[in-house]
């Protein structure tokens, strides 16, 4: 889905710029090319290309290798020479601002010259007895690598430096069961905690809030180093040892060495959280049933006691087929399925009402009690979906519009409006573009259409969706002008709407069409005593309203005749 995102103006860059102390680096330098960088007079000239496009950011940890000189060439200072790379975190004020500005426009293995000037390096002072006071300084810098410091929590309170990076993109969520493994230690370098692999479900969270916190940003496979404060930690009260854990001291920081080895991804296949699946294997590829699909599936069904209720497709026994969205199987199975991938096992956990309900069910190996919520294990072997409407001929599409228009029907008059309203839609899906078809098939079209919306506008009625059965009603009437249930039902979702003049236009329409119609004729019995008792209550409720401001008035009035009858000397003694 496409966004609508404000470009910067230049004038908005600048800004930003000012604020948060970033260099504007200008265009892309060539080797043994000098530009400035920012408006402070920094200069970089490019020695050697760096790799890739990524260049570190304020709170990295960066290591660089650097020999630095004054303007007549004197040197002062060479990490080079010392043999060791110096490494800091960057916008940290830890070195000088030239070096923070300039550093951070630098990919890893880059060698540049930076130019700096005193107002960013050592000011009026200097820094005696090698660098003179207001001397402009010259940085042969390398940088060597970085490692990525985020504060995650926006707050200072959990740094998490990467050392390991991890596959593909995706994170935990709070209801994903992590497989983690960790060491705590305090800054003494003591270890207080840690586990060669530990599962928990990310809110529950382990060991300490920081754990919870970190494993959300992580990717699988990802290792970090955290570094934690008292209050993702354990604060002022800080922990006893217990087990093979040792205490924590009151406001103690903690580094965690912390692994995400894997996680299970759980969800919630409905809105009401009462079916929610845990993937055990992922699938492969994207490709999900549809509505009407043939899946074939593994499946062990079992109470909360580990009572197994029904068995099929193991031990190479036949596997256990249904279409979806046919009431085939209980309705949280059928929900859930449609949501997996070929290949994917996965733990079910679904509700009563969304499984036997409030009666006692045979099974084909036990008795499933009333109330009783039950535990699938089921592994999607395959599935044939249902053609979809742009993979068939208009033949095709007419004869599926009809069949879906009569299981819709069945439903109905069984009384499952939902699952009806949802058989017509997908009839009306199949023939809404009917530019292709010849004029007898846009005619079938019609009257399909025409009766697949009345009969979804009597659904939607039941389900008291009134908006959506005066908006189906719509569309009939705009192919069939004169269509008298159309008017009908439209009156019946106006009235419900408290809209009584539109009903009254609709009513009066269709009586004018057809006169005799009994059921036209009692819905106008209905709106006139709709309209009756809304007219007294309108009445009623000006009749009170004229009433108080009568009342009121007539108080005021008596408040003004008393102000007037007190003695003044009231009034200068208040």
């Amino acid at each position: 889905m496409e966004e609508d995102f404000e470009l910067p103006t230049d004038e908005m860059m600048m800004n930003n710029g000012d604020q948060l102390d970033l260099p504007d680096e200008g265009p892309m330098l060539k080797v043994g090319e000098e530009k400035e960088i920012g408006n402070q007079g920094l200069k970089k000239k490019l020695l050697k290309e760096g790799e890739g496009w990524d260049t570190p950011d304020n709170g990295d940890e960066v290591e660089v290798h650097y020999t630095g000189t004054l303007l007549d060439g004197t040197q002062f200072d060479s990490s080079r020479d010392r043999g060791t790379p110096f490494k800091f975190t960057l916008g940290q004020g830890q070195v000088i601002k030239g070096w923070d500005l300039g550093i951070k426009t630098m990919k890893k293995g880059e060698n540049a010259l930076f130019t700096i000037p005193a107002d960013l390096a050592y000011g009026s002072s200097g820094s005696p007895p090698t660098i003179p006071p207001n001397a402009t300084l010259q940085f042969d810098v390398e940088l060597l690598s970085w490692s990525s410091i985020k504060d995650i929590c926006k707050d200072g309170g959990i740094f998490k430096k990467i050392l390991v990076e991890g596959e593909k993109w995706e994170n935990p969520k709070d209801l994903d069961e992590v497989l983690v493994r960790y060491e705590a230690q305090l800054e003494d370098g003591s270890v207080v905690a840690r586990s060669d692999g530990v599962e928990f479900t990310v809110k529950d969270g382990h060991f300490c809030p920081a754990l919870a916190r970190a494993v959300k940003t992580m990717k699988m496979g990802e290792k970090v180093l955290l570094t934690v404060k008292p209050q993702y930690g354990f604060g002022e009260k800080g922990k006893p040892a217990s087990g093979d854990e040792s205490a924590v001291p009151p406001n103690a920081n903690i580094q965690i060495t912390l692994e995400l080895v894997a996680w299970k991804t759980v969800t919630e296949v409905t809105d009401d959280k009462k079916v929610i699946k845990k993937i055990l294997k992922e699938g492969d590829g994207y490709d999900r049933p549809n509505e009407g699909a043939v899946v074939k599936v593994k499946l062990i069904g079992k109470l909360q006691d580990g009572t197994v209720f029904f068995k099929k497709g193991q031990d190479d026994s036949e596997l256990f087929e249904f279409k979806t969205d046919e009431e085939q199987v209980i309705d949280g199975l059928d929900r859930a399925v449609s949501t997996m991938k070929k290949g994917e096992l996965a733990l079910l956990t679904i509700a009563p009402e969304y499984a036997f309900g409030s009666s006692e069910s045979q099974q084909e190996l036990a008795v499933v009690p009333p109330n009783s919520t039950v535990y699938y294990e089921i592994e999607l072997v395959s599935f044939d979906k249902e053609k979809e409407s742009w993979d068939m001929n208009t033949d095709e599409k007419i004869e599926a519009a009809g069949k879906k228009k009569e299981e819709g029907n069945v439903l109905f008059k069984a009384g499952k409006y939902a699952k009806a309203s949802k058989r017509y839609e997908k009839a009306v899906k199949y023939i809404e573009y009917d530019s292709s078809f010849s004029e007898e098939e846009k005619k079938q079209a019609k009257a399909l259409k025409v009766a697949c919306n009345l009969n979804n506008a009597a659904c939607k009625l039941k389900l008291k969706d009134y908006k959506q059965a005066e908006k189906l009603c719509t569309k009939v009437l705009e192919l069939e002008s004169r269509n008298v249930k159309a008017l009908y039902r439209r009156a019946q979702a106006y009235i419900q709407l408290a809209d009584l003049d539109l009903a009254e236009f609709d009513i009066k329409k269709a009586l004018e069409i057809d006169p005799d119609n009994r059921d036209v004729k009692l819905e106008h019995k209905t709106l006139k005593e709709k309209m009756k008792e809304y007219n007294k209550k309108e009445a009623k409720f000006y009749g009170n309203m004229f009433a108080k401001m009568s009342k009121l008035g007539s108080l005021e009035s008596n408040k003004a005749e008393a102000k007037e009858a007190e003695p003044m000397s009231v009034d200068s003694e208040a």
